[in-house]
């Protein structure tokens, strides 16, 4: 219907051309915005305060003139100029109920736009490093950008979801290197574990598998592991190069192929763990893209080769730096170490360009608030690389703060004392863990009520979404133990019987899913959708409570099953791009 509407203005806005009342040139795409009150029709443009200028009238002026250029529609009841200009637009009763007949007839495709295969884009997000279970951090990040996936790929996007995974560096090399630390307790061992190791069960978890494996044939004496070693932190020294120097002892004992037993035990149990995690929680990727594998492709050095050839380089101390200062980033960057190691920002320059050389229009980065520096470093980069930076985008999601009996969870990820993703989906549930994570702005810090996540009220929204869904499949069931039947093409022809304020403002409320998926699209932001779900679930429960539908007259009864069957198409498609489930029964 927005559409349609706005079709109308450009209509007027030739007319008022060819009538030389603005300038042939005059390029403005007409605006619509939904009123805030039916009082005021349902639609608004503000197009003839922004030609007022051009066309030298007084705004209200130039609003009558659009109007009686306007062509006439079965859809526009009448129009109204209100306030300094405003243009309002009142639907017919035609017009509303039209979106009972589109929402029946297209059931899932409902809201939906026409994939534009044209239109490439890739979404990524989570990418935690593969060191341990993912935690509630994680779980928004993950909650965030699977809806935002799901909601672009509704509006008309060509969507790739695709996971980063850490698989080379330093981080890696220290899990590695706590596995073996508790490999050799359980050979007998007494060893001293590192500050800096990764603690928790699951360390264990993966030592024992090595164990089974491969018995004591990686087993050494403390001796051997701790002779020479710098002291660590808490042995007044530096727990940074005490690590280092662990993982390099690892390594000349073990030989290169003993040290990767450790290494890909880690890697392949985390990683394990953590896709079946994330496919638990309705989270599934397209591609999981290895780091590893990104500089085995030698496309690090194809990168940096790109900066040196656009003069971006320069040589300093023994290493390679990347001018970013001069391309709007706070300072310059190191590609190249003294050592002749690339660093991990020039993996991230590597898959940027990666990304774009598979064909994709688009970069979506979804990464957590404490990434933030990020931003301007990976823009200079697309710059440097001679590419547009407004096809790299980032969205850098707030932290999520859980409170149990109102008292706030403490939480520390390296001590291995926090809040497990699964735990959290154990205590409250997929279906509201992923509710809650997407009811507030990505860019706004949220408090997670587990009491309230977990409770069957009114007060809890998910599920009084669900609810209301469950609600007219109860209805649905009561009229077949009715010995009744829903006839459609009876309710459809009946339509014009719903008249009750209660009916009108679900049917205006039915309309606006498809605009509420456009605009939840192009502002990145899935609560919006949330939002939506709970009014229109609060406006269903407002008429059940009022109406009866299951009522003596066949005719208005089919019209009512057919509008709250359109409601239940909403309901169902709405949770499904948030990744929630939608009951009959609860």
């Amino acid at each position: 219907m927005k559409k349609h509407i706005e079709e109308l203005l450009s209509q007027a806005l030739l007319h008022l051309q060819r009538d030389e009342v603005i300038p042939a040139d005059t390029d403005v795409q007409p605006q619509l915005e939904r009123t805030r009150s039916v009082e005021h029709g349902d639609y608004a443009s503000n197009l003839a305060m922004v030609l007022a200028r051009v066309a030298g009238k007084p705004p209200r002026e130039l609003a009558q003139e659009i109007i009686d250029r306007l062509p006439r529609s079965r859809q526009v009841e009448k129009t109204e100029i209100a306030g300094p200009g405003f243009i309002n637009f009142f639907l017919t009763h035609f017009a509303l109920t039209a979106v009972i007949k589109d929402a029946l007839k297209q059931g899932e495709q409902f809201g939906q736009e026409p994939v534009d295969k044209e239109r490439r884009i890739t979404v990524e997000y989570v990418s935690a490093n593969p060191t341990g279970p993912l935690h509630v951090g994680h779980g928004r990040g993950a909650a965030y950008g699977a809806s935002l996936s799901g909601i672009l790929q509704a509006a008309g996007q060509t969507v790739q979801r695709e996971y980063y995974v850490n698989d080379n560096g330093r981080q890696m090399d220290i899990l590695a290197v706590s596995v073996w630390l508790r490999y050799l307790e359980l050979c007998g061992e007494r060893q001293r574990f590192p500050d800096n190791g990764y603690q928790g069960d699951y360390i264990f978890d993966i030592a024992r598998t090595v164990r089974q494996n491969s018995g004591d044939k990686f087993r050494f004496t403390a001796l051997e592991v701790e002779d020479g070693l710098p002291p660590d932190g808490s042995q007044d020294g530096d727990k940074e190069q005490h690590i280092d120097a662990l993982i390099a002892r690892a390594r000349t004992l073990m030989g290169d192929a003993g040290y990767r037993v450790f290494f890909d035990a880690a890697l392949d149990s985390n990683l394990a763990d953590i896709e079946q995690d994330l496919e638990e929680f309705g989270v599934v990727f397209d591609r999981w893209f290895s780091e590893a594998g990104l500089e085995a492709s030698d496309a690090i050095n194809h990168a940096i080769e790109r900066l040196r050839e656009n003069g971006h380089l320069y040589e300093q101390d023994g290493a390679t730096w990347f001018r970013a200062s001069a391309l709007g980033d706070e300072k310059d960057r190191v590609v190249v170490r003294e050592n002749g190691r690339t660093t991990y920002f020039a993996s991230d320059i590597a898959y940027f360009l990666n990304k774009l050389e598979r064909g994709f229009d688009r970069a979506v980065y979804v990464f957590g608030a404490d990434h933030h520096g990020y931003v301007a470093r990976l823009k200079a980069a697309a710059k440097g690389l001679g590419e547009d930076p407004e096809r790299l985008e980032i969205l850098l999601v707030q932290f999520a703060v859980l409170y149990r009996d109102g008292e706030k969870v403490p939480m520390s990820t390296r001590s291995g004392q926090f809040i497990t993703l699964r735990e959290l989906r154990e205590e409250v549930g997929s279906d509201a863990a992923r509710f809650f994570y997407v009811m507030r702005s990505h860019d706004q810090h949220l408090d997670f009520d587990l009491d309230l996540a977990k409770s069957n009220s009114n007060e809890n929204p998910v599920y009084y979404i669900q609810y209301a869904h469950a609600r007219i499949c109860s209805v649905y069931r009561t009229l077949e133990g009715m010995d009744l039947t829903h006839n459609t093409a009876i309710g459809e022809a009946a339509l014009n019987l719903l008249q009750e304020d209660r009916e009108l403002r679900l049917m205006r409320a039915t309309s606006r899913f498809p605009e509420l998926i456009d605009s939840a699209a192009r502002l990145r932001a899935p609560h919006l959708l949330a939002h939506y779900l709970s009014d229109l679930a609060n406006d269903f429960h407002g008429y059940y409570n009022a109406h009866q539908f299951l009522v003596d007259d066949e005719n208005l009864r089919n019209a009512r099953l057919n509008l709250i069957a359109a409601v239940r198409v909403v309901l169902r498609n709405g949770l499904a791009l948030l990744g929630i489930s939608a009951p009959e029964e609860m």
